[in-house]
């Protein structure tokens, strides 16, 4: 990846960590504490425009004008569950592609789930994010902006954030890494990482890039089956990393991070929730210092997989019986289609 990432010829100012932009100042003859301030400017005040930055020079804002770009994002459809505050954005970006995020309220805070690229190559068969077409990596700017966004607009602080929205995290390495940098600088939002949650389908080779890093982000896994058959017909990334590979790549988080590790288990009926696929599970993880988060599978349009309450419950109370630690995600903005995905494959129909 370039050092500098720019839009339409310039340098984009908030995909900067802030060594980068300590580094570009210095380059333009400024002294390393500028870099601090704009960083201020930019992701505490959340300005947009460097005009605003009233404690530098008219000549360096100039300056800032000529070279860096200050990204952003643009709500085009917000839906508010009636039921339980959730709330769903779907965001133009600047070369017109569009993504979603949802904001979730719980009694610790407020979750944002993010998307991390415009689509997604994967190809798992349940999910809606796959079936527009992936067309780009997002960028640490629109990252960061989808929280910016979601704050300004919904007037809440959000405490947590989860990489669970549209595209495959660990496939924009890069950019997720220094999305992270940007986001937990204590120059900017200062985010505990330990705040922020992961989902993979399973890259096993960035796994364990990311566990060396030891940021003490959150490993959740998007598991689905219980062995290698079942999961590669829903889940093509089976068949380049299979289910053990995965599963040993996720001790090795463990055991370099000390993160527990989630497994995200989407309880589809007539094809994973038999108590047979439950022995599976519990042989596969048991021994773990993990979690089982059970998820009623969301209904999309060109798929026929369907699940219902009783099937998850069923399916929970052979995991729990079998000594396993196990939960059913709380399912919120139901009444907005709240799974990511969905507002985006209507506006690409359109």
């Amino acid at each position: 990846m370039p050092q500098n990432i720019t839009i339409n010829g310039k340098t984009d100012i908030l995909s900067l960590t802030l060594p980068q932009l300590e580094a570009e100042l210095e380059r333009l003859g400024e002294k390393k504490f500028r870099a601090a301030q704009i960083y201020d400017w930019l992701h505490v005040k959340k300005i947009t425009d460097f005009s605003s930055m009233t404690n530098l020079s008219a000549q360096l804002r100039e300056q800032l004008e000529a070279i860096f770009c200050i990204n952003s994002l643009f709500i085009v459809k917000r839906l508010a569950s009636s039921t339980d505050n959730t709330l769903k954005y779907l965001y133009r970006l600047y070369d017109g592609e569009h993504i979603e995020s949802v904001l979730m309220e719980y009694e610790h805070g407020n979750t944002l789930c993010i998307s991390t690229q415009v689509g997604c190559k994967m190809g798992c068969r349940f999910c809606a994010s796959t079936i527009a077409g992936y067309k780009r990596d997002l960028l640490p700017s629109e990252m960061l902006l989808q929280i910016y966004e979601a704050q300004r607009d919904s007037g809440r602080k959000i405490s947590g954030v989860v990489l669970m929205g549209i595209g495959e995290p660990l496939d924009n390495y890069d950019n997720v890494v220094r999305f992270f940098d940007i986001v937990s600088s204590q120059e900017g939002i200062n985010m505990s990482l330990r705040h922020v949650s992961l989902s993979t389908c399973g890259i096993v080779p960035k796994i364990y890039e990311l566990a060396k890093l030891r940021l003490g982000v959150t490993l959740s896994i998007s598991l689905h089956s219980s062995d290698n058959a079942s999961r590669s017909s829903i889940m093509p990334i089976n068949d380049k990393y299979d289910i053990y590979e995965l599963v040993s790549a996720c001790k090795d988080y463990f055991k370099e991070t000390g993160r527990r590790v989630s497994f995200e288990y989407a309880v589809i009926s007539g094809v994973n929730d038999t108590y047979d696929d439950a022995q599976k599970l519990n042989k596969l993880l048991g021994g773990m210092m993990c979690h089982v988060n059970l998820i009623p599978v969301n209904k999309i349009d060109e798929r026929d997989y369907t699940s219902s309450k009783k099937s998850t419950m069923r399916f929970k109370k052979y995991l729990t019986d079998m000594g396993m630690n196990v939960t059913v995600r709380r399912t919120l903005g139901a009444d907005i289609n709240a799974a990511c995905g969905q507002l985006r494959r209507e506006q690409e129909k359109k």
